[in-house]
């Protein structure tokens, strides 16, 4: 370690986010910046604690004590490339990843861990902005085929790893840009998709080929693209939401939250088509679900002008990390998170269950809610229960943040016969990332169910090196 007792000596200090009063007026990322005497200074608090644990909680497996040392000693492309070494694209973890590696980093005894995310995103930027990083086109070509149909996080990571080997490489994403939910699904505030779009630009570079506006399975039959090319790889991720099917579901007011988000970033992106507006101006919003995405349905609500924004969620309020025993070091503890979204202002609620959406001529105006609780029957499973009296709610838009079930089964899934389990209707592959289909794998959530971009990431290069054996066999 550059300072091994820097842990001792610089206390942990976050960039922070700009002012409410002034994110809130525009879709901007919302998190500051150090500088640079600062970002070394916190990349030193990484203590040569033995074993780092960090690497152990991260999916990606980086290795936070080597690069973080480099960015102390300001060796920022050194840093960068240790950091690309584990991960294709530290510049979208680095910004929205949920950093299981802070939680089991050793300082988090002391609830201090090193600033590792925020660490990562920086070594990046300094990277991209000191012109570190530059197209790397591979010396020779295998004149082997592969197409990657998605272009997720997990398509991507399959696609610039097959290129690096020398494959030439072909992603079909059915929309009408590249980036799956990091461009649609993820809001400006949180991922800048000027960043996404750099990160294309230099994938088209080193020889990467991206079609949008082409559905495999509906524009492009999946048959024909089994012919034209020696791999293919499915990485659709888990699109089909969980819906809240009680009575009212009908309701114009009632929306999935991925509509509202989706619709929102098109608008923002502007040429991207629109299928509808939804917009909470002045209007009383209800967001249904306590994770990311209803956090991300809460700030795109109040900087639409929102009159008012409720939280529900159907689980107890879950404690605050000081009021539990250390959880350290557990990558994924279960405390009460609070987002940059809710301390723009909204109000948070947990044990309530919806039971109608009420409404007149069609159109929401209210919502029912009962307060649960949660109690455990002889065989341990938990069963909830209505306590209290229901309690009608004044609501104009509702938005249902409850994740996501399975991968879409029309089109190319139910065209190629691929084989999903009974349970979950994910992708059923084998050990090697195989399909039931010859040639045919699969990455991400469209196999693992609902996951993380950094462990879609994961996936994509695990079932990279999988198809790049498959291909040289």
């Amino acid at each position: 370690m550059g300072n091994p007792k820097a842990f001792l000596t610089v206390k942990r200090k976050d960039a922070g986010y700009r002012p409410v009063q002034e994110r809130i007026l525009d879709f901007g990322e919302v998190e500051q910046t150090l500088n640079t005497e600062d970002r070394r200074e916190q990349a030193s608090r990484c203590m040569d604690c033995g074993i780092p644990f960090c690497h152990w909680s991260c999916p990606l497996g980086n290795k936070m004590p080597e690069w973080q040392e480099y960015v102390y000693k300001g060796n920022w492309k050194l840093a960068a490339e240790v950091l690309m070494q584990t991960n294709d694209f530290p510049e979208f973890t680095g910004r929205i990843c949920p950093a299981p590696c802070e939680k089991s980093c050793v300082l988090s005894i002391h609830r201090a861990p090193v600033t590792i995310r925020e660490n990562e995103a920086s070594t990046l930027e300094h990277a991209f902005n000191e012109g570190f990083i530059q197209p790397r086109i591979p010396a020779h070509r295998t004149g082997k085929k592969v197409a990657v149909i998605g272009s997720g996080p997990s398509g991507l990571a399959v696609a610039n790893q097959l290129n690096q080997k020398g494959h030439n490489v072909t992603v079909y994403e059915k929309n009408s840009s590249i980036g799956g939910l990091l461009r649609f699904g993820i809001p400006d505030f949180k991922l800048n998709k000027n960043i996404i779009d750099r990160r294309l630009k230099l994938m088209e570079a080193e020889g990467v080929k991206f079609v949008a506006n082409t559905e495999i399975g509906k524009d492009v039959k999946g048959k024909n693209i089994l012919k034209e090319y020696d791999a293919v790889c499915v990485a659709i991720g888990s699109q089909v939401p969980r819906n809240l099917p009680i009575e009212g579901r009908e309701l114009k007011g009632v929306y999935y939250a991925m509509e509202y988000l989706t619709a929102q970033n098109r608008l923002i992106a502007k040429g991207e088509p629109v299928d509808q507006i939804i917009d909470a101006k002045g209007k009383n919003v209800l967001v249904i679900g306590g994770g990311d995405t209803g956090s991300d349905c809460i700030g795109t609500a109040n900087r639409q002008g929102a009159a008012s924004v409720l939280q529900i969620e159907i689980l107890p309020k879950p404690p605050k990390l000081e009021d539990i025993d250390n959880p350290w070091p557990t990558p994924f503890p279960v405390v009460l998170k609070t987002s940059s979204s809710h301390l723009e202002g909204c109000e948070r609620r947990w044990s309530l269950n919806t039971k109608r959406f009420i409404g007149e001529d069609g159109k929401l105006t209210a919502v029912e809610l009962v307060e649960v609780a949660w109690e455990q029957d002889e065989n341990g499973k938990h069963i909830m229960k209505e306590v209290g009296k229901p309690e009608i709610i004044k609501i104009d838009l509702v938005f249902l943040a409850l994740g996501f079930v399975h991968p879409i089964q029309e089109g190319l899934l139910k065209e190629l016969d691929i084989k999903t389990d009974d349970v979950r209707h994910n992708i059923v592959t084998d050990a090697n990332r195989n399909t039931s289909v010859a040639k045919v794998f699969g990455a991400g959530d469209c196999v693992s169910g609902q996951s993380l971009v950094v462990t879609s990431i994961a996936s994509g290069r695990k079932t990279a090196q999988h198809i790049d054996k498959f291909l040289r066999s």
